[in-house]
């Protein structure tokens, strides 16, 4: 049978001529190969996020197992995954056009196993230098990386119609990765997973004794199992490919710096109160455990990120963000309310219920911002491009890979927030001995983003409508 120049086909991995917005063929084959292809992305994505934030609880446990650093420099072991693996984003964004989905999927799990397997064998012994633990919390921004390739991957997979819960899907299913490692290492590393393969406990062998090492061990079969699922279970996109150069034209649009300011609201809000939320537990009600809550804001907003994805849908990605953004303001309203101050003690129950929401709405914006990204891009490019039917697929294929760039770019700037917001946290307490300066200054940023989101995509005759 002659293949007609125009038609999808599959050449080994590697998918040629891919068109999701046609609808027979998506109907009879391509929906198939995307879902194959995202539900192998999302256990990648998972370990991936698992591994970034490895440090969020290993960081804590570092003075049991006898390491004597200060608090400053635990909280800078917490904070630096968050920085490296936001900066590896901006380069991350790029690759998959370049590489290819398939393979830059697996490269990039298996990156994973060297700051795994590092933990692993550092944290058994209390004379390992301060610099390799700073080495392997760079490292571990691997994970943090991953996520833009992950979401640029899945965004050529879906027609648009379907992008935001396809996107909502990976990403929030893939954040539960925060969730799981905050729930699995603190148990892990109560008793000898692995036996004499594993290394000893640190402590004097009582109850006390902990196997710090399975923080990173526990990771690492799963991890090889996701590589070799990604090799030869995920496919690459023929004409997805593309240059640096030809991505790079995203840094002349002005809805990427847009987009990229309100995914700073929305995610980096996300892995910043992730990061900072067991600590600001400790330091503001210091009769509670902080460790035994911190699995729970993440687990709230990777949950129902797919939710804002969906949402967004069926309603439109601006006005499910704008209102977000509405709640997410009130939000640290109620948790300034709860908080301890002069005139009371505060009430813990009331902070970490104003918290939930807070971590509710982050997972939404996650997803709605997300589905706006590539609407944005592929309404642009059809608006540009001439009536005919080969200029409108041609530009629905150029704004496909504008999308997809934006949307690892803006991740990428987005993930700062998981440095920053730990950060201003702890300069807050330390200039004015409470954490409501950073409050009010969050406050603020949210308003920034109503209004933009508002202006630009929500209002009637709004410049890009989503």
């Amino acid at each position: 049978m002659t293949q007609s120049a125009n038609a999808p086909y599959q050449d080994g991995y590697v998918l040629r001529n891919w068109n999701p917005e046609d609808t027979e063929f998506w109907e009879a084959r391509g929906r198939r190969i995307a879902q194959r292809n995202l539900w192998i992305s999302i256990p990648c994505l998972m370990l991936a996020f698992a591994v970034w934030m490895i440090w969020s609880v290993t960081a804590v446990k570092l003075p049991a197992a006898g390491f004597d650093y200060t608090t400053n420099q635990l909280f800078w072991l917490a904070a630096l995954p968050a920085l490296s693996g936001a900066t590896l984003r901006i380069f991350y964004s790029f690759m998959v056009p370049i590489f290819g989905g398939r393979r830059w999927t697996a490269l990039s799990t298996a990156s994973l196993l060297i700051p795994a397997l590092g933990i692993g064998f550092a944290v058994q012994n209390p004379e390992t230098p301060y610099w390799v633990m700073i080495g392997l919390a760079v490292l571990c921004g691997f994970g943090g990386g991953n996520f833009a390739s992950s979401m640029s991957n899945i965004s050529f997979f879906f027609p648009k119609q379907e992008k935001g819960t396809a996107l909502g899907l990976n990403a929030g299913l893939g954040n539960l990765g925060v969730s799981l490692m905050q729930f699995v290492v603190p148990l892990v590393i109560t008793f000898s997973v692995f036996g004499a393969l594993g290394g000893g406990p640190a402590g004097t062998g009582n109850a006390d004794s902990i196997w710090l090492q399975n923080a990173g061990f526990v990771w690492v079969p799963f991890i090889i199992v996701a590589t070799f699922a990604a090799w030869f279970g995920m496919n690459d996109i023929a004409n997805a490919r593309a240059s640096f150069a030809e991505q790079a034209i995203i840094f002349r649009r002005k809805h990427n710096w847009l987009m990229c300011w309100l995914y700073i609201g929305t995610f980096g809000s996300f892995i910043g109160y992730a990061a900072a939320f067991p600590m600001l537990i400790n330091s503001q009600f210091q009769d509670i455990d902080g460790t035994q809550y911190a699995f729970l804001g993440p687990l709230v907003g990777a949950l129902i990120r797919p939710l804002g994805g969906w949402l967004a849908d069926k309603l439109g990605g601006a006005r499910v963000t704008l209102w977000n953004f509405v709640v997410m303001g009130v939000a640290v309203v109620g948790v300034m309310w709860f908080l301890p101050s002069e005139i009371g003690p505060g009430n813990f129950w009331g902070f970490l219920l104003m918290f939930m929401v807070l971590f509710a709405t982050t997972g939404i914006g996650n997803g709605s911002t997300f589905r706006m990204i590539p609407v944005i891009f592929t309404n642009e490019a059809q608006r540009d491009a001439g009536p005919g039917e080969e200029s409108q697929r041609q530009a629905v294929a150029r704004g496909n890979k504008e999308g997809a760039a934006v949307l690892g770019f803006s991740s990428a700037i987005g993930a700062y927030g998981g440095f920053f917001i730990p950060r201003g946290f702890g300069s807050s307490i330390a200039l004015t001995g409470s954490v409501g300066p950073a409050l009010v200054l969050f406050i603020v940023f949210y308003l920034t983003c109503i209004a933009i989101t508002w202006w630009y995509y929500a209002r009637r005759n709004a410049e890009a409508p989503c």
